[in-house]
């Protein structure tokens, strides 16, 4: 499928969302940072990140090797979440109060989850302003696939190896990470065109090149950083210090998964409801806090200035206009109905219901409609200056 410039898509698409009502004031209210809640949650999975990898390498110095791995895997899941998730909500620029705390965290996640924020910002950025809508969206390409693939499963619960078939943004594991930054640290993208994130990477680019030459730097960078690592571990012969530092976001990717992959999967290309598009979900406590509290997404993307410890408190004020959320294995069980019908009806798009109380899902702008705010609008700071119009 072509598509046409992203500078061209800015000019010719406007979707008017429509965002569930709040109180006269709650919005500016849950919209306000904290530092204390930030170090809470960023403060937090890092600290869990220390933990799991210190038992990790005390374990392996004890050569107490069934604990060791055991101790491995719980770090590769806390860690498998500073790619994507982790960087994703400092990225907005609204876990902290301060300023340069949101950076520092920003550029400390992505380090050791081999993540690049730069061309991020500019794929998030499109990402919200035309939620699926392809041609000014395209880091979810939907039919997205919720695969159970026995060889896949087995990479989730052990080493994350090679890159899910139809992956979009992300690099995804262990090899294709490796290429893709060495490929970005010289400005190139891989020549596949069979994985969308090729064709997403370079209209970025071209629309985006003060971007590109940053995420250029940021990729050797992050080359420099892991080969230091490797180095430093086979010098001092604690060889599981690069598995530790540089390899745990590829292991025990099973969790990271299964909660991110419901964000939008099996849900609507081309509507202006974030609630036909998106999915929130139920988490116990502990999964939503690794997960950033990214399980309330439909409130995220309907206002994505609101830091994501105010999502439930969003959520709780606007539950009677929304969608019932799913448990996790709720979640599952409609995104494997849909892509199996999907199968035999390529075309076929799912309806999320709507619950009685809910207002029905616009099918066109309305001209007496009021315009939305800049407060509703609010990404955060994700945007790069190359995008703030």
């Amino acid at each position: 499928m072509g598509y046409q410039e992203l500078a061209e898509v800015r000019k010719t698409l406007r979707v008017d969302w429509y965002r569930c009502p709040t109180r006269p004031g709650l919005l500016r209210q849950l919209s306000k940072r904290s530092d204390a809640q930030g170090w809470f949650q960023a403060g937090g999975h890092f600290g869990l990140f220390l933990l799991t990898g210190a038992l990790a390498l005390g374990f392996w110095q004890r050569e107490s090797w069934l604990a060791f791995l055991i101790a491995l895997f719980l770090h590769g899941t806390v860690t498998s979440f500073f790619t994507g998730t982790a960087p994703h909500e400092l990225g907005h620029g609204t876990v902290f109060k301060t300023k340069w705390l949101n950076k520092f965290f920003l550029y400390l996640f992505s380090l050791i989850g081999w993540w690049d924020p730069f061309d991020y910002a500019s794929s998030h950025t499109y990402h919200h302003r035309y939620t699926l809508h392809p041609e000014g969206d395209r880091e979810n390409l939907l039919p997205l696939e919720p695969s159970l693939a026995s060889g896949f499963m087995l990479q989730l619960f052990t080493v994350n190896l090679l890159t899910q078939r139809g992956r979009t943004f992300g690099k995804g594991g262990l090899i294709s990470t490796v290429l893709i930054t060495a490929l970005g640290a010289i400005g190139r993208v891989p020549a596949d065109e069979r994985a969308p994130i090729n064709e997403w990477l370079r209209a970025l680019h071209r629309d985006q090149p003060a971007q590109h030459r940053k995420s250029i730097l940021w990729s050797r960078f992050l080359l420099a950083f892991h080969g230091a690592a490797l180095i430093v571990g086979i010098v001092s012969g604690v060889w599981a210090l690069p598995l530790v530092l540089s390899a745990a976001v590829f292991i025990a990717n099973w969790l990271s998964y299964f909660v991110g992959l419901t964000q939008h999967c099996g849900l609507r290309e081309h509507s202006r409801d974030f609630r036909k598009n998106t999915r929130s979900v139920k988490l116990n406590p502990l999964f939503s806090f690794l997960y950033w509290r990214m399980n309330w997404h439909i409130e995220h993307h309907m206002y994505a200035g609101v830091p994501c410890y105010n999502l439930a408190k969003l959520h709780a004020e606007i539950k009677d206009d929304m969608p019932v959320p799913r448990s996790l294995l709720g979640a599952w069980r409609e995104m494997r109905m849909v892509w199996r019908r999907q199968k035999r009806e390529p075309e076929f798009q799912y309806d999320a219901p709507l619950p009685p109380t809910a207002a029905p899902e616009p099918l066109a702008p309305e001209a007496s409609a009021r315009p939305a705010s800049a407060l509703e609008q609010s990404i955060g700071e994700l945007a790069p200056a190359g995008l703030r119009d």
